[in-house]
């Protein structure tokens, strides 16, 4: 354990230094005028990137979304035309979408090492970017629902990015289900077997420094909310992170969403933010309820 703390450590102090050396002035800076976005570089590595939108006003809250993708795939342009960003840009939130180092290149502890520096970036950053810096949700759908939920549950990323667990004002993870990473490998062996073992490895040590549920015990991110669909263990791990949490006295709820399958688990991404879907005011409230604070 004291290995991986030191090898988190030293990723996200790289990530850091790279901050101070991407101001928002520098050349790195990508602005495209027609869709209000800037694209922004938290780190040194080519993935090490996020888009940004500005809010309706330079005190918005910020919505932060973090992609999915097995751990090995996945981009930040999928943000472009979806619900989400409508309904968030509509709400006057300001938005950004992350990139990530991938697996194998990279490991899940450099993913939510990356989630945290980009945290850290935007926040040092809030004053030029135009939002608030106190009012900064999380939201990931699958692999990224587990490393949203990982960093604010283990300090050890924020820590080591120069942050607090409360500099975040909720995390909101879609239909994840490796939040008890063991468990989740026993169970879908048949089906998701591979991409576990790439991305978890072998370890049981390991695999339990890297599940959410096992580091529920205080300190935690100050509200979670905790979204499936109808998959049995997107249900059961989800229903145990929020019961885990609740027991160290963190604000937390759970609730499930019609679907099945991989096309429930496509769905809840895709269509969050669309006013029909069921999950839209859900969410709504939560943020509205958390950025109220």
């Amino acid at each position: 354990m004291r290995r991986i703390a030191i090898a988190v450590a030293m990723t996200v102090a790289t990530a850091t230094l790279a901050v101070a050396a991407h101001p928002l002035s520098s050349a790195a800076q990508t602005r495209r005028a027609e869709t209000g976005m800037q694209t922004l570089a938290y780190g040194t590595d080519r993935l090490q990137q996020l888009d940004y939108w500005a809010g309706a006003s330079r005190n918005a809250p910020l919505v932060i979304f973090v992609h999915g993708g097995g751990w090995q795939r996945g981009d930040k342009r999928m943000m472009l035309g979806s619900a989400k960003l409508r309904h968030w840009q509509a709400a006057g939130y300001a938005v950004a979408s992350l990139n990530y180092r991938l697996v194998p290149d990279a490991t899940v502890e450099q993913q939510a090492a990356d989630v945290a520096s980009a945290v850290a970036y935007l926040k040092a950053n809030a004053g030029g970017l135009g939002f608030d810096a106190r009012r900064i949700a999380l939201v990931g759908h699958s692999a990224g629902a587990h490393l949203v939920a990982l960093a604010g549950t283990d300090p050890t990323y924020f820590r080591a990015a120069g942050l607090a667990m409360n500099d975040v004002a909720g995390i909101v993870p879609l239909d994840g289900a490796g939040y008890n990473v063991p468990d989740q490998m026993g169970e879908n062996e048949r089906l998701m077997g591979n991409t576990y073992r790439q991305a978890f490895g072998t370890d049981p040590v390991r695999q339990r420094a890297l599940s959410p549920t096992l580091h529920a015990a205080a300190p935690n991110a100050p509200a979670f909310l905790i979204l499936h669909v109808q998959r049995e263990d997107a249900r059961r791990q989800s229903e145990e992170l929020a019961a885990a949490l609740r027991r160290a006295g963190t604000d937390a709820n759970v609730q499930g969403f019609a679907g099945r399958g991989l096309r429930g688990h496509a769905q809840i991404n895709r269509r969050l933010g669309e006013p029909d879907y069921p999950a839209t005011p859900v969410v709504d409230a939560f943020l509205t309820r958390i950025f109220a604070r």
